[in-house]
């Protein structure tokens, strides 16, 4: 039996992720230990109405109060194409907020292709609070570009890593709409050839993600 060294950064990244060589490979995976870095701020966006003859009255605009289903908010078939040989069912990730804040999972080796998708919802007080958590989040992430037509604000980025000549290359797509914050990651790996998917690939590939996961919150959203 051939053992197939992993590199340590993607050994963390995966974790608790065990491949094994025996007549092809397989897959054992547990839940990613997603944390969300940012800072959530209560500041609400109100709107004041002056009249002449009586006070002014204050109101809070959000347009969404709950976080949708993420397991749901990506089609099967985009599953299937994204991460070939996972569950479509996904993975949701434990939350210490689950009507605020949810995360689903899918991950999959198919013979020595590995495939990583997240996506992610924040639901906050108000359009102000999402647009600084986005500005967070972009700042941190110099060298990507806008997403046009894509929720209020949308930016994509794309890194390559390499561990023990193991290539990794991954994406993210950050969204600001309205009061939510939507944010995918998808990565890849050859352990066959140590190379990583194409940046087109796998850009491409989180942006699809992203289009599917912000029409399912407008959906939520709609439902209230």
């Amino acid at each position: 039996m051939r053992s197939l060294p992993l590199p340590l950064a993607l050994t963390a990244r995966l974790s608790p992720v065990v491949v094994l060589a025996a007549l092809g490979w397989a897959l054992s995976s547990g839940p990613l230990a997603a944390t969300q870095a940012a800072e959530h701020t209560s500041a609400e966006e109100k709107t004041e109405t002056q009249s002449a003859s009586g006070p002014s009255t204050e109101t809070v605009s959000k347009a969404y109060s709950a976080a949708p289903a993420p397991c749901e908010s990506v089609a099967k078939k985009t599953v299937e194409s994204l991460v070939p040989g996972a569950k479509t069912a996904g993975k949701e990730i434990p939350s210490t907020d689950s009507k605020l804040r949810r995360t689903c999972s899918w991950n999959a080796l198919e013979g020595y292709d590995y495939r990583w998708l997240d996506v992610s919802y924040e639901v906050m007080a108000s359009d102000e609070a999402a647009q600084k958590s986005y500005k967070a989040h972009t700042e941190e992430k110099s060298g990507g570009g806008d997403v046009p037509g894509l929720g209020d604000t949308a930016y994509s980025i794309v890194n390559l890593t390499t561990e023990d000549k193991q290539e990794t290359r991954e994406g993210q797509v950050f969204v600001s709409a309205s009061n939510a914050l939507v944010t995918i990651t998808y990565n890849g790996s050859d352990f066959e050839s140590k190379k990583a998917p194409s940046t087109d690939t796998i850009n491409k590939g989180a942006i699809k993600a992203a289009k599917e996961a912000v029409a399912a919150l407008e959906a939520e959203g709609g439902k209230g």
